[in-house]
């Protein structure tokens, strides 16, 4: 408890009441103390400063007796000048060396003499005060014809000093009283602040320890409540950046798996025929060749491999290189049908060509975009049995351009649909291998159309056929 937050919290709010209790203390002694100083003083000011007393004293000096009747005469105004016997005096004192005469006391030691009697005793009045004095005095002379006579008032203090005590003994109570509030509030603070911190370092520790479920309930609008909500949605973030690095760790290992199959089966082949004819060289001259070609088509499959795997790794390093320019989505779409429709007619396909619309000129890439048609095209031809139906469909909609590419082929099921863009998928594996297919053609073409602000989709139903569509911005992408 010692480095606590409560303890520090405690210990600042006592340093506080405490700190703020002596200084409220210390001005309040001050004042009280400057008060009855400069009320004393304006006091004995107001009542000699009064032409009458002053009269009565000239006239009791100029008579007999004139101490004792300047005496009485002082009597008769003590309540205005607040004499009484116990805190203030007043005596007749003599102007020539202070010494004391009468008075309301009798000082065993005569009375002292001040600076202000001996101001008095030099025919001036003495009014000057010191609050480091621990008394407060006037002395005022008086000239008549009996001689000279100083008029002392005289003030101990003691009511400042028991007015004080008093006062101390009151602060100190506060003192008591703001440390026991402060006590209090300190718990209350921790329970305010303390709590939620508290429970936001055992949810960290949970996160730490890989349980992102931790949630902190508080639903505060203060900084507190901000943290919380704050430290939660942050715990979100990182259990979804853990979910997204475990499916990319697993996507990364099924991807330099299905990359080590795709290369070591062609490597195989080449490796089995090469051996095949280095133990064989009586053999065949139309053996050999046919041999050979075997090799030729293997090395050319890893060629394509390694092409597309280079593609796409340009693709996510975002280093691949675009050459934007207008052209005629039409013509491409034409010459991609040209250029396949001898192939399809291989196949015995039913292959045709139709433009649904009159369509505009395109800004794109023009290689990379007939690249996606070519794909789209020899995938249909490729997983449609001999025979089969091929439409190939082109228009423009609000701005776009689509081609639909359709068949009526193997299909795919249903629940591989979403796979289709995946690197390395196949719908007919012993079929795509044979006609030296990579698994990765669509996985470029997503990259092209989305590159180029478009999109790709695919429908299918297995058994009964596919259709994939390209659609694309005519204005091409906004940065391009």
């Amino acid at each position: 408890m010692k480095n606590s937050l409560y303890s520090k919290i405690m210990l600042i709010m006592l340093t506080v009441i405490i700190s703020l209790m002596t200084v409220v203390g210390a001005f309040l002694m001050h004042g009280v103390r400057t008060y009855y100083l400069n009320r004393f003083y304006e006091q004995m000011q107001s009542v000699f400063s009064s032409t009458e007393i002053a009269s009565d004293l000239r006239s009791a000096a100029n008579g007999t007796d004139a101490a004792n009747s300047m005496a009485d005469i002082i009597r008769t105004y003590a309540g205005q000048l607040g004499i009484d016997s116990g805190t203030r005096n007043f005596y007749i004192l003599s102007g020539d060396t202070g010494a004391y005469i009468v008075g309301s006391a009798n000082p065993s030691n005569g009375v002292t003499v001040t600076a202000n009697i001996t101001t008095a005793i030099a025919g001036s009045e003495g009014y000057s005060s010191d609050s480091g004095e621990k008394y407060m005095d006037v002395a005022l002379p008086v000239s008549g014809d009996s001689g000279r006579y100083i008029v002392y008032i005289i003030d101990n203090k003691n009511s400042v000093q028991e007015l004080g005590s008093n006062l101390f003994t009151i602060i100190l109570e506060a003192l008591a009283v703001g440390m026991v509030i402060s006590v209090g509030l300190s718990l209350m603070l921790s329970k305010t602040l303390v709590t939620p911190i508290r429970q936001l370092t055992v949810a960290a520790g949970a996160v730490a320890a890989g349980d992102f479920n931790h949630k902190v309930e508080n639903q505060s609008g203060d900084e507190i409540g901000v943290l919380t909500r704050t430290f939660n949605n942050m715990a979100g973030q990182l259990e979804d950046t853990l979910d997204d690095l475990k499916v990319s760790e697993q996507t990364r290992r099924e991807f330099v798996a299905n990359v080590s199959h795709e290369l070591r089966t062609p490597i195989t082949s080449i490796r089995s025929y090469a051996e095949t004819l280095m133990d064989d060289p009586n053999m065949p001259a139309e053996t050999r060749k046919k041999f050979l070609g075997v090799v030729v088509n293997e090395s050319d499959r890893m060629t394509n491999i390694v092409q597309d795997l280079l593609t796409l790794s340009k693709f996510d390093a975002g280093s691949i290189e675009f050459s934007f320019e207008m052209f005629s989505f039409e013509k491409s779409v034409r010459d991609v049908y040209n250029a396949t429709r001898m192939e399809a007619q291989h196949h015995g396909h039913e292959f045709t060509l139709e433009f649904l619309s009159q369509l505009p000129e395109i800004r794109g890439d023009r290689a990379r975009i007939e690249q996606v048609i070519i794909n789209m095209v020899s995938n249909a031809i490729k997983y449609t049995k001999d025979g089969g139906v091929i439409r190939v469909t082109a228009g423009e909609k609000d701005g776009s351009v689509w081609c639909t590419v359709k068949d009526n082929g193997i299909g795919i099921p249903k629940e591989d649909v979403n796979k289709v863009f995946d690197r390395f998928y196949r719908v007919d594996k012993a079929r795509s291998r044979e006609s030296g297919g990579t698994g990765l053609g669509l996985s470029i073409a997503k990259e092209i159309a989305v590159r180029h602000g478009g999109d790709i989709t695919v429908k299918s139903s297995l058994g009964r056929g596919t259709s994939i569509t390209l659609s694309l911005p005519a204005g091409g992408p906004e940065n391009a």
